[in-house]
């Protein structure tokens, strides 16, 4: 079973509980000969955190260079496949045709390591006085399918808000676009893989839609945790109204917030051979206690100790 978990935190697939995270045991020690250049073409919801990254690397190695495109999680696996950036930043697993269409080329899939966790958090501007939502309001707002159950569409607040039935203003949606990896996994997990209505308007990044939301008492978004401000409050969600649970570093951390997620970043790493220098000290720095200080810094959630040290493990850290 060990083994078995251990080829599949590659692949995304293991969930591991996260108690008593605080710090990996592993603190990232320099090392002699890193130079060279990293391109990483990915998910926006990973942009600063690979900024923070590619800082503290770079005080470590003066020589290191980085080109970071924050285009969307879907421009990573063709980006890595086709060579064109040495690391994929994604905010959703890897779908079976992205991987199939790698192993066409290189003969083996790539490897995806857990570096962050991560939330999508429902935002409302921050003296709105929402108590939360269920699952089903969730439903019934983003999506015109519905097939998570919702019996009817929610468009004005006067229906979430009953106590103020003489506001017959609008909702107003605001969500990600199509290449976001924010958007596929809100659309799995949120609208049980439904369409989503037309007036949602789609932004192209996380930041963005806190913004938009910030600025306006009527309306609701969905975006990265990791982009909350001071001007915006993320609602508590719950299968009902009595079982509305906060989006807190507990609820996150033991997955009962219902949108919770891994953040990966994908590499292309052929079976049994180790990765380029640059490479793999990046990883191992990101994957080390200083790498993971930045996840806490970026507003993210730290990975658990013990999914950190198997996959550093794999990569052969020391």
């Amino acid at each position: 079973m060990k083994s078995v978990c251990l080829i599949a935190i590659i692949w995304g697939l293991c969930s591991f509980g996260v108690q008593g995270q605080t710090e990996a045991m592993s603190k990232y020690q320099r090392q002699p000969g890193v130079t060279g250049k990293i391109t990483s073409v990915g998910s926006d919801t990973l942009a600063n955190l690979m900024a923070l990254w590619s800082q503290e690397f770079k005080t470590l190695y003066p020589q290191v260079k980085f080109q970071i495109q924050a285009s969307g999680s879907s421009t990573a696996p063709p980006a890595l496949t086709q060579g064109t950036a040495t690391v994929g930043p994604m905010s959703r697993a890897l779908k079976p045709s992205e991987i199939r269409e790698f192993v066409q080329r290189h003969g083996y899939p790539p490897t995806v390591l857990k570096v962050a966790m991560d939330a999508i958090a429902i935002f409302v501007e921050q003296q709105n006085s929402l108590a939360g939502l269920t699952l089903a309001q969730v439903d019934a707002l983003f999506s015109q399918t519905r097939f998570c159950g919702a019996a009817t569409t929610l468009t004005h607040w006067h229906q979430l808000q009953p106590e103020s039935a003489g506001l017959n203003e609008p909702i107003q949606l605001y969500g990600r676009n199509s290449v976001s990896g924010t958007y596929s996994m809100f659309k799995d997990m949120a609208l049980c893989d439904g369409d989503f209505r037309p007036v949602v308007n789609e932004l192209p990044g996380s930041a963005s839609v806190v913004l938009s939301v910030a600025s306006s008492s009527a309306a609701i978004g969905y975006a990265a945790y990791g982009y909350k401000t001071a001007g915006v409050r993320a609602l508590p969600i719950g299968k009902s109204a009595q079982t509305l649970t906060a989006l807190t570093t507990e609820s996150v951390s033991d997955e009962s917030y219902p949108f919770t997620r891994y953040l990966y970043l994908m590499v292309n790493k052929a079976p049994d051979t180790p990765l380029p220098v640059l490479e793999q000290e990046f990883l191992c720095y990101v994957l080390s206690t200083q790498g993971q200080r930045q996840v806490k810094r970026d507003g993210y959630f730290p990975v658990a100790p013990e999914a950190l040290q198997q996959q550093q493990r794999l990569l052969g850290c020391p």
